[in-house]
């Protein structure tokens, strides 16, 4: 989707002027600002934890079982 958004001319000029000096770009800049402001990273970042969370509780384990690489990679 590419919207469409109104900013004053010299903003957007400092704006090019700080995304250049940064070596990005303001698109990407508005993109990250967005992203953060949706909190897409946060939702991951959540996700992950309790991910981690559900593996350091896990009562399974792998046993004394042992493989060679031939024995998971059948040929």
């Amino acid at each position: 989707m590419s919207p469409t958004i109104e900013v004053d001319d010299d903003i957007l000029k400092r704006a090019r002027i700080r995304a250049a000096r940064e070596n990005t770009s303001v698109n990407a800049v508005i993109r990250e600002y967005l992203t953060a402001y949706a909190g897409v990273n946060r939702h991951r970042a959540e996700a992950c934890e309790r991910l981690l969370a559900l593996s350091r509780s896990s009562k399974s384990a792998r046993g004394g079982a042992t493989w060679t690489r031939d024995d998971l990679h059948e040929r």
